[in-house]
């Protein structure tokens, strides 16, 4: 039987272990796990959403802290339009973690930045085209485009003495925005590199309907890869989501996937960047407290847990702060419900949200338990202590649990 190890993730002559680890923010897919993914031969993300909070904790810079300040004057404003993020203080921060970062690594596997088009900040295109360049600048190997379809964000790398010298990849999860995006990149003779395809199984925002359930990642991969052989286009396709064990990765790597990206079993791991006691909701979930709701701003739907402090939390949009889900004109679906709760119940000192949530404060509290579909089932990898609680797992038992099981199996910790 064969075993994930039977293959390679071939970038010309380069192969990696056909593993990839995702890029979960703020700051849960840290540098520390990416770091071991890629000594281990595989490719780890780090993620560049709210990079000036990350930078503040792993650099004690004083980013956020300079921004509340320069923009106090505008907490009690409903009008956010004016709050912009500084673009010198943004590429500051994104060298910082991704050089860094850069620096530390070792082993023949590679790392790469997971890019959210939907941080738009007050200033879409452009805040976008500072993170994408400061990335290439401080050495990334390679960009993962994600929470969009990113149609314009070759684009903005175009001019970039990096941009055919990076590995550029970009998450689909379906033929035609695939299609989409290819057609409307034409003009810049640039293929990616891969292409992440995302089940409905995955974590976080989906990129499917709140009809997510009737769709099948290997549906999805088998239709992709299909119509990428009859355009002969040899791009490397990694399934994503809902992929829990070494044989489940195994199952996409003989139809149709050069790798699989996996997430959920490594949020339970020391490098990952969840406090403990969450790292500890995780273990406890049951199949029925995982959730898909459209609490998000952002308009996706998002898989988490229920019991989420951040679902009916109705705290201050904190976009003095951090603001990185402002559209352009300074909006935000959160700031509208947030609004219109104090407008229905002004003498409320503690105000309930419940259609929407500051995603921006929750994440970087981690009080939004975004989690993948099988989450209820981590507790069936490690053992319970006396008391109740976890074994807490190392990344490196969880790669190496993925690169050689066999039958369906998931190792203990010994």
């Amino acid at each position: 039987m064969k075993r994930v190890d039977d293959f390679r993730l071939r970038f010309g002559k380069q192969e990696l272990v056909p593993i990839v680890v995702g890029g979960m923010g703020v700051d849960i897919s840290t540098a520390e796990l990416a770091l071991e993914t890629a000594r281990l031969g595989g490719i780890g993300h780090i993620s560049d959403a709210m990079v000036q909070d990350v930078s503040d904790r792993r650099f004690d810079t004083s980013f956020v802290k300079e921004k509340t300040k320069l923009y106090k004057y505008n907490i009690d404003n409903s009008d956010k339009s004016g709050v912009k993020f500084d673009l010198g203080q943004l590429a500051e921060a994104t060298r910082l973690h991704v050089g860094k970062t850069m620096e530390a690594k070792r082993g023949d596997g590679m790392i790469f930045v997971n890019c959210m088009e939907k941080l738009t900040m007050n200033g879409p295109a452009e805040t976008l085209r500072v993170r994408l360049a400061s990335s290439l600048d401080a050495g990334i190997d390679g960009i993962t485009l994600s929470a969009g379809l990113h149609l314009g964000s070759f684009g903005l790398m175009a001019d970039h003495p990096r941009f055919r010298d990076a590995k550029l990849g970009i998450i689909v999860s379906s033929l035609r925005a695939l299609q989409l995006f290819l057609r409307k990149n034409a003009r810049l003779d640039r293929l990616p590199d891969f292409i992440v395809i995302e089940g409905p199984l995955a974590g976080g925002h989906l990129g499917f309907g709140m009809d997510w359930a009737q769709y099948d990642l290997q549906t999805i991969v088998t239709e992709i890869a299909a119509w990428l052989k009859a355009e002969q286009l040899p791009i490397p396709l990694i399934a994503a989501g809902g992929i829990f064990t070494g044989s489940d990765a195994v199952s996409f790597l003989e139809n149709g996937a050069a790798a699989v990206q996996v997430a959920t079993r490594f949020t339970v791991t020391h490098e990952c960047g969840l406090p403990a006691d969450t790292k500890q909701e995780y273990f406890k979930a049951k199949e029925d407290e995982i959730e898909v709701n459209t609490v998000s701003p952002t308009g996706y739907p998002m898989r988490m847990l229920k019991s989420s402090p951040a679902i009916g939390s109705g705290i201050r949009p904190g976009c003095e702060s951090y603001g990185y889900l402002l559209d352009g004109k300074g909006n935000c679906a959160y700031i509208t419900s947030y609004n219109r709760e104090v407008a229905a119940h002004p003498d409320d000192k503690n105000i309930v949200v419940m259609d929407k949530t500051c995603l921006c404060t929750h994440m970087r509290n981690f009080k939004c338990w975004t989690c993948g579909h099988y989450t209820y089932r981590l507790k069936d990898t490690t053992r319970q202590a006396a008391d109740g609680s976890y074994e807490i797992l190392s990344a490196e038992h969880v790669f190496r649990d993925y690169q050689f099981s066999v039958d369906n199996k998931i190792a203990l910790p010994v």
